[in-house]
């Protein structure tokens, strides 16, 4: 199919939305007669999401499905994607229709114009707590400082052309991080802003701690600022020891020297803490290492719907 779009769907427990999300998605694009297939990949749901999926691939021919054999991660999911579209360029899109699917078609036509990347930035966050803002803002000055790329407003909504899928691709770390990598490969790349729509029917599947442990997993895969952490702690150290060790060293010239026994159990604390603290980042660093050198894959799938298994 001539400049075919694949609209790449990742879908936990979305039940409730993988229905409207195909009908929406599918009406848009009929209407601007855009030659599309939209590919929903269940990142192995715990609901009904895997037959609703069955469903829409049955009622619409233009719908595939992918369904993974166990929860492998939303990052997973987007690859999965990726690899299993057929389209000449390729858009990634929330299951919930929080990404706006209107823009789906700006994007497809600034495509049409060359551009080979196209991001869509958040014009603003939507409806989120002060401590959430603050963390996504601590998250994101990080990335920025390991990518030198602005990432403040940017999300998983963008659309690739089939060069800059098969560069992402052609990456085989394990952890990878989508929303950063597509920026960071470069290519002809503009933007588009869109404004985060509320969910229209189940809840976010992010929890404190799995947004905490997938901010964990980005950072230490795409930047070593943690580990820069460590040489800063045994820098403030070593200021400390020689600080500590003149004023001893005085005391004791000076025959004033006390017992300082607080004081002593305190820097033991203190450095005990900081030496735990720098095992534990490095620990963290070498189970990543530990991770690619097993080369798993990202995913597995175990059963697919739609087209392609029609025409097989």
């Amino acid at each position: 199919m001539d400049k075919c779009l694949s609209v790449i769907i990742p879908s936990y427990n979305e039940e409730l939305m993988i229905r409207k999300t195909a009908e929406t998605i599918t009406g848009i694009l009929e209407e601007h007669k855009i030659p599309a297939e939209l590919l929903f990949i269940d990142d192995g749901s715990k609901d009904a999401t895997w037959q609703k999926i069955q469903e829409a691939a049955k009622a619409h021919d233009n719908v595939r499905g992918i369904h993974f054999s166990r929860n492998f991660g939303k990052e997973a999911a987007i690859y999965a994607g990726l690899a299993y579209a057929a389209g000449d360029c390729a858009v990634v899109i929330d299951c919930d229709l929080q990404h706006p699917p209107a823009k789906i078609v700006e994007m497809y036509r600034l495509w049409e114009e060359g551009y080979e990347v196209i991001e869509a930035v958040k014009a603003d966050r939507g409806h989120e707590s002060p401590f959430h803002a603050f963390c996504a803002h601590t998250f994101y000055s990080i990335i920025s400082s390991a990518t030198g790329i602005d990432m403040s407003r940017a999300s998983d909504f963008k659309l690739l052309d089939r060069k800059a899928v098969l560069a992402l691709l052609n990456m085989r770390e394990k952890n990878a991080f989508f929303r950063a990598l597509s920026s960071w490969i470069g290519f002809k790349t503009t933007q588009v802003e869109f404004e985060v729509q509320e969910r229209e029917a189940g809840e976010s599947k992010w929890s404190t701690r799995s947004l905490i442990r997938y901010a964990m997993t980005n950072i230490t895969s795409f930047s070593t600022a943690p580990m820069q952490i460590v040489t800063v702690l045994g820098i403030l150290m070593l200021i400390n020891a020689f600080v500590f060790g003149t004023i001893s060293l005085i005391q004791k010239i000076r025959g004033t020297a006390l017992g300082g026994f607080t004081t002593v159990i305190l820097l033991q604390l203190l450095t005990g803490s900081i030496v735990m603290i720098s095992l534990g980042i490095i620990g963290y660093y070498i189970s990543k290492i530990y991770e690619e050198i097993k080369d798993r894959p990202r995913f597995i799938v175990s059963e697919e719907c739609g087209r392609k298994e029609k025409d097989a």
